[in-house]
This record gives C-alpha cells, structure tokens and sequence, in this order.
C-alpha cells in the first residue's frame, strides 16, 4: 500500500539547513585567519585596478609584469613604512626606560620666557621654579603609578603593529592573485550577486566597488600624501622619531582632523630649544602641507569620493577599536558601502512630494 508522500518533508529541510548551518560555520572556523588579509586585499586591488590596467598597458600587455610592478608598490606603500615605524619603536624603547627607571637623569629646563607671558606668567615661572628647584625626584614620584599602564599599553600596541605586519603579508599574497585572476574573481561574485538579488545585487557589488574606491581617493590617498611630506618635514628639521610621528599623522589625516596637531607642537620644540632656523622652515612647510587638504580633496571628490566626514571618522574610530591598526582601513570602508548601498535603496522610492495622497497610502499600509 503505497502512503502519500507530505508536501513538505520537514524532518528533511531540517536536516538540510543544519547540515549547511554547520558547513557554513566550519568554512568560516577555517578560513577565519585569512579574513581580514583577504578583505584588505581586495580593497586594495579595487581601488587600484584601474592603475594595474593602464601599467599593463605600458608594459605591452604583458599581466605578469604589470602585477610584478603593483607588488612592488604595495610593498613600498604598506609594509616598509609599517616595518620602520616596528623598528623605530623597539630602538628608542630602551632610552625611554632608562629615562623612566632613572629619574635623576631627568633635567628640567628653566623657562625662562614664561615671564613674559601676559597675566598668567610670573604665576607660571614661580610654579616651575619651584618644580625645577626640588629635582625631578617629585615629578617622576607623581608619574611613576601611571609608567606601568603606559608601559602595558606600548606593549599591546607593539602586538597590534606585529599583527599589522602578518596582515599586510597576507595583503600582499592575495593581492597577487587578484591581480593575476582579477577579471574571473570580479565575474564570479557578480554571479553570486545576481542569484541572490537579480539585477539589484549586481548594481550592489557595483555600488561597493565605487565606495571602495571613494574612500581609497578621497581618504586614504589624501591622507597618505599629507602624512609623508609632513614626515619628511619632521625628518629635515631633525625633529625626534619622525616615523612614529608620520604614522601618527596619517591617523590623523584619515580621522580629518589634519596633520597640524602633529606638526604644531613640533614647531613649538624647535623654537623652545632655540632652533629658531628649522623651526621657520617647519612653520612654512606645514602651512603647504596642511593646505593640501584643500586643493587634493575637491579633486578627489569629483572622481567619486564625495563621502560625509563623519561617517568616515566614525569608520576609522569604529575600525580602530574594533579590527586594531588594520582597522584603518576596513572601517571607513565598510561603513561607505553601507551608506551608498542605502542611499541606493533609498533612492528607488519616489520622493514625498509626488505621493498624491500620503494619508491615504499610509492607512492602506496599515
């Protein structure tokens, strides 16, 4: 006697979805090590696709010489700079705790030219004065409780920098094989969109595509730019650590507050010791570099980075927290393609003043 078969097996879909709900869990158990390197890689040969193509071009066609010449660059544009900040941080460590462990050491300069000062500078000298007259015994018993956390912190972020540096091999490694199968990979995930949301998925990928490469112009290309001729100003005028104070610039400058912050109380030390020479030359200098800003960013935004400044500082604090240093990078991107995909979205209604009669529709939606 043959039973009639259910029209939904539900035992069966069952089975089915948690055997994919644990694939899916598995694949990304694995393959979890290799997310971050992978996405950074992929945004970094988006934004640089069109300059592969035009180095392929030149190089008479030839794909494999083009990517040599894109490998070289990533690797002059992120992992050296990246390797001399590691290496600059572990060299000066050890005269900064020799000067934490051994206080006497410390000398205070005498300030004079608070005296001059308007109201406040003769209250100021006096309370030097006194500072500067019982040693650097009482100011460094007042900061040595806090040595300890800032020690931990240099540390953790020493680890950040070494997990920097594996994700910037992994970059590099994958960005090769974008390079190499760039056109095939591209096709494949427009593929995935289109089943997944026909013709609306692949104007998504689309869509991200032009986030990416928005926030690599307008953000990123920016702020590498004003970053470096403000390290290079610091280098030249003799200025301590310039490449801690170049990565701490760039951060800067992707967070849109500039490069000043940096490069003012810079010009202040050089003028304080008395280098008054480097410190006029560091004064112009970071008139023309924090100008740039000005002159770069119009052009950046008219080849499609037209990006509200909060969401990107709320992409790189949100990335930063979140992913470390290589949130930098991932955060503001992350949250530009959000924000294009939904204003996309949003814009596929008609606005409120064609609605004939919004109370009437709105009752119909209820």
């Amino acid at each position: 006697m043959d039973f009639p078969r259910p029209l939904h097996d539900l035992p069966r879909m069952l089975f089915s979805v948690t055997f994919i709900a644990l694939m899916t869990i598995g694949c990304f158990w694995v393959v979890q090590p290799f997310i971050l390197g992978f996405s950074w890689a992929s945004m970094v040969v988006i934004a640089t696709w069109p300059l592969l193509i035009k180095v392929q071009h030149l190089l008479w066609g030839r794909r494999s010489l083009a990517v040599v010449v894109m490998t070289l660059l990533l690797l002059l544009l992120f992992v050296l700079p990246v390797s001399i900040l590691v290496s600059s941080i572990v060299d000066n460590s050890a005269p900064l705790v020799a000067w934490a462990t051994q206080p006497d050491r410390l000398t205070l300069p005498a300030l004079a030219w608070l005296q001059n000062v308007p109201m406040v500078g003769r209250k100021l000298y006096s309370a030097c004065q006194s500072l500067i007259s019982g040693g650097s015994a009482p100011l460094m018993s007042k900061i040595q409780p806090y040595i300890g956390k800032a020690a931990s912190w240099l540390l953790g972020q020493v680890a950040n920098l070494g997990s920097l540096l594996l994700h910037c091999a992994l970059m590099i490694l994958f960005s090769v094989f974008l390079y190499l199968r760039g056109e095939r990979v591209g096709m494949t995930v427009r593929h995935f969109a289109i089943r997944l949301g026909a013709e609306r998925g692949d104007a998504s990928v689309l869509l991200a595509a032009q986030a990416i490469r928005a926030v690599a112009l307008g953000v990123l290309l920016t702020a590498i730019v004003q970053s470096v001729l403000g390290g290079i100003g610091l280098a030249i005028t003799g200025i301590p650590l310039p490449s801690v104070l170049t990565v701490t610039m760039f951060v800067l400058c992707i967070a849109q507050l500039g490069p000043l912050p940096v490069l003012i109380p810079a010009m202040i030390w050089l003028y304080w010791s008395g280098d008054t020479t480097w410190g006029t030359v560091l004064l112009v200098w970071s008139c023309v570099v924090a100008t740039l800003d000005n002159i770069l960013r119009p052009i950046f935004i008219h080849m499609g980075a037209d990006l509200p400044m909060l969401l990107v500082l709320c992409g790189v604090l949100g990335g930063l927290l979140a992913f470390g240093m290589i949130g930098l990078f991932i955060g503001p991107v992350v949250l530009a393609v959000s924000w294009r995909l939904i204003f996309a979205w949003m814009q596929e209604a008609p606005p409120p003043e064609k609605i004939d009669n919004p109370e009437k529709q709105l009752k119909e939606l209820h």
